[in-house]
């Protein structure tokens, strides 16, 4: 009997309790719920501008001021852009390498990019990449004659096929006309197009590649600022099956027209023999900076004139990283010439990945250092240091050896 009186009370004190914990947590919580509002009210009539003049620190008479960069960019920026050939199929390689140079670099400088192809560019395309990039997007199509087998009477077309057929299983895309319409039209039309032609400098991307490190400084402006008309981040042996008769056409032209040679040129980077072979070295293009006004000199017209006469892009397969080269090479005043040690960077297969710990730690780098390609047996860049007599890296031997297997 008190057995069951004491289990009655026990639920009648467990559901009173329950009540008076649900009456106190409505209205506490309610009395929160007002107060979040007000605060949330509150703040939506308050404005907050960064800009506002800012109380200087009494200690140190110090003001801090935030630069609210405009939409066009920012007051000391260059005449400049970044310049993309792609196709519309390439639109999903090409949005992460267009996310990684801005979230590296142009988000903070909003320079132009040109997107260039021998098609008209999609809606969707078009839609992806302006939502990607800061700066002014323009898109212009190639015009035929820049993208397509030379029209003079002397080309013999046959000759060219039988070649592309000979050479499919030679060497890198030896059977194909359209990376040979490319090698053609970056050696001596890009830079003729309305959308290219007004800008001082170029940076070339191409889809699928990825910059490794934070770019922290306006790399036009640096070029500018220091004369310098040529930066590269790579630099390898070119195939010699692809240009057996390149370095003849060369000399043919030099003899022509020796006024075009800079005194201070770098023949040493591309000849072990003071020009008499082509040593095969050469700037990866895929990445460039580059002067447009040296791509429209006299002298650079003159012999991309010249060597397309030949007709070697085509009858062989040329490309353009070597007709480039050797033009900056010979044409330019080697001080002229700067190799980025600063700017990692990633095109399938090669890494340039900074080796000095204090720039891999402070751009952030993300990249294995004992992958970059700089001193490796296969790059021609540490040629480039001892031909610039410039300083190498602390530690650079340990990063001469290609890893096997990652280790």
């Amino acid at each position: 009997m008190v057995s069951s009186r004491f289990l009655r009370f026990a639920r009648f004190t467990g559901v009173l309790a329950f009540l008076i914990f649900f009456i106190v947590h409505f209205f506490t919580s309610k009395s929160r719920y007002e107060k979040t509002l007000a605060l949330k009210k509150q703040i939506l009539q308050e404005t907050y501008n960064l800009n506002d003049d800012l109380p200087a620190s009494p200690k140190t008479n110090i003001k801090i001021e935030y630069q609210q960069l405009p939409e066009t960019g920012y007051p000391d920026k260059i005449n400049a852009a970044f310049i993309t050939l792609a196709r519309n199929s390439d639109l999903e390689k090409l949005a992460p390498t267009i996310r990684s140079v801005e979230d590296r670099f142009n988000a903070k400088f909003h320079y132009d990019w040109v997107f260039i192809n021998d098609e008209e560019f999609t809606d969707e395309f078009k839609k992806q990449v302006r939502t990607l990039c800061s700066g002014s997007v323009i898109f212009e199509k190639i015009p035929e004659e820049y993208w397509s087998l030379p029209t003079d009477p002397s080309f013999d077309k046959r000759k060219a096929h039988n070649n592309r057929m000979k050479s499919r299983e030679k060497m890198p895309y030896g059977g194909s006309a359209s990376y040979r319409f490319m090698c053609r039209f970056f050696s001596g039309f890009y830079y003729r197009l309305p959308a290219i032609s007004k800008y001082d400098y170029i940076w070339r991307v191409e889809p699928e590649t990825t910059l490794h490190c934070d770019v922290n400084y306006d790399v036009f402006k640096y070029m500018s600022d220091n004369d310098k008309r040529y930066g590269f981040t790579i630099s390898l042996y070119e195939f010699p099956l692809t240009i057996p008769s390149l370095w003849k056409t060369v000399q043919e032209f030099i003899t022509l027209h020796p006024k075009f040679l800079n005194d201070n040129n770098l023949m040493d980077f591309i000849s072990f023999d003071e020009g008499l072979t082509f040593n095969l070295c050469h700037f990866w293009t895929n990445f460039e900076i580059i002067d447009v006004n040296f791509l429209k000199s006299e002298a650079y017209t003159a012999f991309f004139d010249y060597l397309d006469k030949s007709y070697g892009f085509f009858y062989e397969r040329w490309g353009d990283a070597p007709v480039h080269s050797i033009a900056v090479a010979l044409f330019m005043d080697k001080s002229q010439v700067h190799y980025f040690n600063d700017i990692g960077y990633f095109h399938s297969p090669m890494h340039n990945c900074p080796i000095d710990d204090e720039i891999w730690t402070k751009n952030h780098c993300m990249c294995d250092q004992k992958f970059d390609s700089t001193f490796k047996s296969f790059s021609c860049t540490g040629r480039f240091y001892d031909v610039q007599q410039l300083e190498k890296p602390l530690g650079w031997e340990k990063f001469t050896f290609t890893p096997v297997n990652g280790q």
